[in-house]
């Protein structure tokens, strides 16, 4: 895959992530979903069905694909805990507090981070200036997302967004490791197949309850599988050939796809100078640092 491939499927891929956060919202409202049990629930059901479809594939597409999984069980399982289970639980969660629109925005601080400090990790992912303005810029854009008549000011939800976005990169610090010996399939469908049953277990001992209903309504988790399927699976496959602080950058892309679907399917004020205002730093930061 060239680098304008990647590029390409990269933002598809937050295209499709994006459209995941109103999506995920009007899930709650179908499902009947109101507590932090139903939707450690609700989150548990969507990654056992992606874990368990990306599992089939891939056993039957190569069987033999699974034989490297075995020596690196530990890292693709915890990989899993920090991309499934602290993400999701800390994301959702935040959700019923927090705008998707501006909860997709928060979910960059963990990405400015590792593009700050990206060598730590890999000695060949350096830093440099354009990739450190862009970050820059980046997080301008989302101190200016969080300012009001008050003032700058983080609730609750916000803390938990920001929490979600450091599991992000700590589990794709992990995955780009393991790729070296187990094909990024196969690593993706255990991970998610053990995030979703740890989910789906939690939620209900505490008692989570979720809906189900077979109408038109349906077709709301069908599509939040299919895009998570789909969209982790080609992201952790660019993941094991790029660099991650590249592919971060990109992923600012992310919170503009989400608030024009938020604006599209919930009807969110995405227009307000905050917004506008975050969505061109973040732009530019993009063009720079891909320049």
């Amino acid at each position: 895959m060239n680098k304008g491939k990647s590029v390409f499927w990269a933002l598809l891929v937050m295209l499709l992530w994006g459209s995941l956060f109103p999506m995920v919202k009007l899930g709650y409202s179908a499902y009947s979903i109101d507590s932090t049990a139903d939707i450690l629930l609700f989150a548990g059901v969507r990654f056992t069905i992606c874990g368990i479809v990306v599992c089939l594939y891939s056993f039957i597409k190569d069987r033999h694909s699974y034989i490297p999984v075995k020596p690196a069980i530990v890292p693709i399982l915890l990989s899993g805990v920090f991309a499934i289970v602290l993400h999701y639980a800390f994301t959702y969660t935040a959700m019923q507090f927090v705008a998707s629109s501006k909860t997709a925005i928060l979910k960059q601080v963990g990405v400015l981070f590792y593009v700050c400090f990206s060598f730590l990790f890999f000695k060949d992912d350096k830093p440099n200036v354009k990739k450190l303005l862009g970050a820059v810029l980046g997080f301008s854009g989302i101190i200016v997302i969080n300012s009001g008549s008050d003032g700058i000011g983080f609730g609750w939800g916000d803390i938990l967004i920001i929490a979600a976005s450091f599991c992000t990169v700590v589990s794709n610090i992990i995955s780009k490791m393991v790729f070296k010996t187990v094909n990024p399939v196969t690593s993706t469908g255990v991970s998610q197949l053990f995030g979703g049953i740890v989910l789906l277990t939690v939620g209900i001992v505490l008692g989570g309850n979720m809906k189900l209903v077979f109408d038109k309504s349906a077709l709301i988790i069908v599509y939040i599988c299919f895009a998570s399927i789909f969209s982790y699976c080609i992201w952790y496959y660019i993941v094991k050939k790029g660099e991650l602080s590249k592919l971060f950058i990109i992923k600012f892309a992310e919170p503009m796809f989400a608030c024009i679907f938020g604006a599209l399917i919930l009807g969110e004020n995405v227009f307000s100078i905050q917004y506008i205002s975050s969505f061109f730093l973040i732009c530019i930061g993009i063009l720079i640092s891909n320049k």
